[in-house]
This record gives C-alpha cells, structure tokens and sequence, in this order.
C-alpha cells in the first residue's frame, strides 16, 4: 500500500526547535518525528513513500534521499501553507489506489494495523483513528460525530463548541475518492483548504468511514512540553519490559521491545 506523509509544516509554536528545521525534523526520543512515522509505514506494508514538504524542505530531503529501509521515497513541494487537503493534492498524481495518510508531527503506540486491516477489508471507503479527549482538549482537533455502526458521519475542525470529544488522530487510510473531495474544498473562516471538509464531502455523496478507537497512545507534537511527554511516553515503554525482568529474573520476550511511533502537520 502506498502511504503519504504530510511535512510541510514550519512548527511555529516548537520554536526555538524549529528555527533551524522543519517540524516533522524536530528530535524525539533521539531521532525526527519523521523517522518514526516512516518505521510505522514501513512496518505496516507501505510499498512506496510519498512526502509532501514545505518549510526548510531541504533538511528532510538531503536526510532521507530517495529511499528509506529500501522503501523509495517521492516528495512533494507544498509552496503555500493553504491546509491540509491542499498538501494532500501535492501528491494526487502518484496514488492510484487505497493508501495510507499520517501527519508527520505524531508520535504513536497505537493500533494503526487495524486502521489498515479495515481498509483492505473493503468495508469502507475510508477509515480513521480516532481518540476521546478531555473535553477542553477537543478543540484542538477535527472533532468527529459517529452513528451506532462506529461510522463517522460528520467532521467539524477545530470547533469552539465541540459536539462530542471523539477528534481525529492524524492517520487515515483512504480511497482516491478523496483527492476529488479535495478539489471541491472551499477555503474555511481560516483561510485554509481543510482536510475536514473534503471528508464531510465524502460523507456527503454516500461514502462510507469508518472510525477506529484508539488502543494504545499518541502525542501530537506541536509544542515543547509535548516533545518532552513523547520522550518520557517512550522511555517507560522501554523501561517497562527491563523492571520486569528484573523482577522476575527473565529475560525479556523480543515483542515486548518498543515500536517507536493531528494535531496540524501544516500549522502555521
């Protein structure tokens, strides 16, 4: 399956870390964010790369060259900051089927095989990871409504009065019905071509979206106290087999290992 990675983001409110690089290239536990939502594609089958990049695009491109772990990699220059349906029509003409869609400031222990499991199932036209948040959080994100069969049926972003504390996570599979969605967008209050609202267009001509309940964590990485959170999230995945051990006097099982792992990977 193919997979694409929105990059284009300058991460204002990570500064002073992304004075000098693009957001998706702020460290996180030792290496870029990027780095971990590549090793997640990778390990969830993605067959080809497709990043779209913007701010400072030459740090990530003189970084990854045109492969990773031998999975090649495509970039996408996303010149004007106008949403994320707007990056994600930076690739259109390199998707010819189902793919998978991550916002490069994530970090996730999560469930996302099932996002894609679902996809491949052909149940759905689209499939989601979603999570609840505090309800004070909830304005941060693309808030999701659901029916009783776990289908989204409707997407407001970044509303302030959210309907339901059910957001969006920033993985995604879909169909390339959504690049059409894409083009119909119209710029919302912010001025932006929003992802949210290509999906409601989808809904709205009949497609069908499934949402998948987070099992696991994420930190969407957009400001320093959540790069620090990351880290922290991750040193105890590590540490947790090795108490373990410890205190049975066995040796830890090799899956008990970490997997490294929307917030808006256009932010201003």
């Amino acid at each position: 399956m193919q997979a694409v990675v929105l990059a284009a983001g300058k991460g204002t409110r990570l500064r002073p870390l992304t004075d000098d690089k693009p957001k998706a290239m702020v460290e996180v536990d030792g290496k870029p964010i990027l780095t971990h939502c590549f090793e997640q594609l990778v390990e969830l089958g993605a067959d080809e790369l497709f990043v779209v990049v913007g701010y400072l695009k030459e740090r990530i491109i003189s970084h990854y060259g045109d492969e990773f772990e031998g999975v090649p990699i495509t970039y996408s220059h996303q010149r004007n900051a106008k949403g994320l349906a707007h990056a994600l029509l930076t690739v259109e003409e390199h998707i010819d089927d189902d793919f998978m869609l991550i916002l490069g400031d994530n970090i996730f222990q999560a469930n996302l095989e099932d996002v894609v499991r679902r996809q491949r199932e052909d149940r759905a036209d689209a499939a989601f990871l979603v999570e609840e948040v505090p309800w004070e959080e909830a304005s941060r994100y693309g808030v999701c409504d659901t029916n009783d069969y776990g289908e989204i049926t409707a997407v407001v972003e970044k509303p302030d009065d959210p309907p339901t504390n059910l957001v969006m996570t920033g993985f995604y599979t879909f169909t390339p019905a959504i690049f059409h969605a894409c083009h119909l967008t119209q710029p919302s209050d912010r001025g932006e071509y929003e992802l949210s609202d290509a999906v409601n267009l989808l809904l709205q001509s009949g497609r069908t979206i499934d949402a998948i309940r987070m099992d696991g964590w994420r930190v969407d990485v957009g400001y320093p106290e959540d790069r620090e959170e990351a880290e922290r999230r991750l040193q105890e995945l590590r540490d947790a087999p090795e108490a373990e051990s410890e205190s049975t006097g066995a040796e830890p099982p090799a899956s008990a290992e970490a997997t490294d792992g929307s917030g808006d990977a256009d932010e201003e």
